[in-house]
């Protein structure tokens, strides 16, 4: 016989147990969607704002010269393919003073790169900045060793993107600060044999290559490199050639 003292079926606590149960299932549901989004940015490599970022946590740049830049072939494929414009127009002088101190060190930037590339640097007597000589120890374009004192005419500081190149892809168009840094800029110099350099002019990867096969893959890198940061463009056949060589070496990175 029913209890006639128990309360109605409705009001009896144990139906309060499912709601709780519901509860704790939210709750669960919750913690695992937030796992989840958790664990997909870390395997994107994304931070919470929606950027990539790098192991500091900063937003990574490709092709800047730092961070994860990827790899140079995959870069080819985001550069801007466009015909040569005229070289009309072109003078050093556009790109400002011939290796200005950029950095604000108080040396030009040529002094820069032959302290950086050489080994065994001597100063001329009471200059801190004047390279007096040096060693290159293995030319990049040649991989000869080349000794070298100031004004004998063995070493040259390239642009690995010559300006007369850039000019007639578009640097004809920027303002004069960019050019100023362009022609300033670590990435686009190198301290190369003199006569190898002259050889190339302002040659692009399609009419010129290093000498050195041991180097080409890395010289090809360079100019993708400085014309991904600076939206210099290619021509078709620029962009094929850098596809060649880079095929052949397709984890060779950005510097």
């Amino acid at each position: 016989m029913p209890d006639p003292t128990a309360p109605p079926a409705a009001h009896r606590p144990a139906l309060a147990r499912p709601a709780s149960r519901a509860r704790f299932g939210r709750r669960r549901a919750a913690l695992v969607a937030s796992a989840l989004a958790a664990a997909v940015l870390a395997v994107s490599g994304c931070d919470a704002r929606g950027g990539d970022a790098d192991a500091g946590g900063r937003d990574a740049t490709p092709g800047s010269g730092g961070g994860r830049g990827g790899t140079a072939l995959a870069a080819v494929e985001t550069l801007t393919v466009k015909g040569r414009a005229p070289r009309t127009g072109y003078e050093r002088e556009k790109f400002g003073r011939a290796w200005a101190d950029t950095d604000g060190n108080g040396c030009g930037t040529r002094e820069d790169i032959l302290v950086r590339d050489a080994t065994g640097v001597r100063r001329k007597d009471g200059d801190r900045c004047k390279v007096a000589s040096g060693v290159i120890a293995a030319d990049p374009y040649t991989g000869k060793r080349i000794a070298f004192r100031r004004g004998d005419g063995k070493v040259d500081v390239d642009h690995v993107v010559a300006l007369s190149d850039a000019w007639q892809k578009g640097a004809h168009r920027w303002d004069a600060g960019k050019r100023l840094r362009f022609a300033n800029d670590p990435l686009n110099l190198l301290a190369v044999d003199a006569s190898a350099n002259r050889r190339k002019g302002d040659g692009d990867t399609a009419t010129w290559l290093p000498p050195s096969r041991e180097y080409r893959c890395r010289y090809v890198a360079r100019q993708v490199a400085v014309k991904k940061k600076y939206g210099v463009w290619v021509t078709s056949a620029e962009r094929d050639a850098m596809r060649r060589v880079l095929t052949g070496c397709p984890s060779e990175p950005l510097p």
